[in-house]
């Protein structure tokens, strides 16, 4: 079952893709936003070509646990997404995926135009291991 994994921004969609068992999470692309139609269609054609069986979608909440104006704009998305789609989405709470990319990137030693170009990548990455990972320690179902 493959798995995508999603860092919704206003300007860009960072994507992440599982390993066929389900394991490893690795990024594929960052999608420039352009319209709802257009993003839909990139999505679109990612699952398809991966055979993606579930969304997992960062949630940006606050630091205190509760839901702001970000968040709601990615539920929102989320919802249009499986309006289009229909994949079923999960959302994962995403605090400290990007501050965890960068410092990786800064361990790195990446300048800060590669660090930009690839960000929210990372951040997907992050944010569906953290997925994988919870299912394995758990015991959750997918």
């Amino acid at each position: 079952m493959r798995i995508l994994g999603l860092d919704i921004g206003d300007r860009t969609i960072g994507v992440a893709i599982s390993d066929p068992l389900g394991i490893t999470a690795q990024g594929i692309t960052t999608i420039r936003r352009k319209s709802r139609d257009k993003d839909i269609d990139e999505l679109s054609k990612i699952c398809s070509d991966y055979n993606v069986e579930l969304i997992i979608s960062g949630l940006p909440k606050n630091m205190n646990g509760t839901l702001g104006p970000q968040s709601e704009k990615v539920m929102d998305f989320c919802d249009f997404i499986y309006e289009k789609i229909k994949i079923p989405i999960k959302m994962w709470d995403e605090r400290l995926t990007t501050v965890a990319a960068n410092r990786a990137m800064l361990e790195a030693d990446l300048s800060r135009a590669k660090r930009k170009k690839i960000v929210d990548k990372l951040a997907a990455t992050y944010i569906l291991q953290g997925y994988l990972d919870s299912i394995y320690v758990s015991g959750v179902d997918r």
